[in-house]
């Protein structure tokens, strides 16, 4: 089992190197950008990670928060920026954000996370997370979520059962979903192999090296609420 504390913690080299290949297409942005205006738009992102939904965020929005837990993600976010944004560490649960400060708050592949870390009472955390992004996002704001749909499938196909409740819940709170082909591109057999083991685990990897892949399918979900 991935220990993503640990990846989070002291590989963001590794990390960033897969993410940066996932998508090549750009249809998550080009998702991200018809649901909301972004020009003029004050954007606080949770979760930023090193940085791959910030980096898009940055070069069309009006102002960029970034937070996320783990100092080290943010230092390989910061040298990957080449825009104006602020950068702190911040746990999703609290964040350090002025209530209704936003027009767009948005959180990429992080709510999730909270199954594995806390499977006794996950749902009471992911629903703390979402009311931070309530709190902050201003009147006829957006909130934006955005996690895996499968690694490895063509079609959506949840990873495990936790997941697959977190997303009904979303829809019960009003969340409306589009799923998008988000897949990766290597630039070599050597390249996929490698990092799909370094975070998806053997068995992905193993099917990666075995038929030669240099475009692993990714699907994604992007969720988001008007308020």
């Amino acid at each position: 089992m991935t220990d993503f504390k640990t990846i989070y913690s002291s590989q963001a080299d590794l990390y960033d190197q897969l993410v940066s290949q996932e998508d090549y297409l750009g249809n998550i942005t080009n998702v991200i950008a018809t649901i909301r205006h972004l020009p003029l738009a004050k954007v606080v992102e949770f979760g930023a990670g090193t940085g791959r939904l910030t980096r898009f965020l940055t070069h069309h929005a009006k102002q960029v928060i970034a937070f996320d837990l783990y100092p080290h993600m943010l230092e390989k976010l910061v040298s990957r920026m080449d825009d104006p944004a602020f950068f702190a560490v911040a746990d999703n649960h609290a964040m350090p954000v002025l209530s209704e400060y936003a027009d767009i708050t948005i959180a990429g592949w992080s709510f999730g996370h909270a199954i594995g870390w806390y499977p006794d009472n996950w749902g009471e955390h992911i629903d703390q997370m979402i009311s931070e992004m309530r709190r902050i996002t201003r009147p006829s704001g957006t909130m934006i979520i955005v996690e895996t749909l499968g690694t490895g499938h063509t079609m959506p196909t949840p990873p495990h059962e936790g997941l697959s409740q977190y997303y009904a819940n979303l829809k019960e709170m009003g969340f409306t979903l589009r799923w998008v082909r988000s897949d990766y591109r290597f630039e070599s057999v050597e390249q996929a192999e490698m990092l799909t083991r370094f975070f998806f685990g053997d068995e992905l990897a193993d099917r990666v090296r075995d038929n030669q892949m240099l475009i692993v399918p990714e699907c994604t979900g992007i969720w988001w609420k008007h308020v």
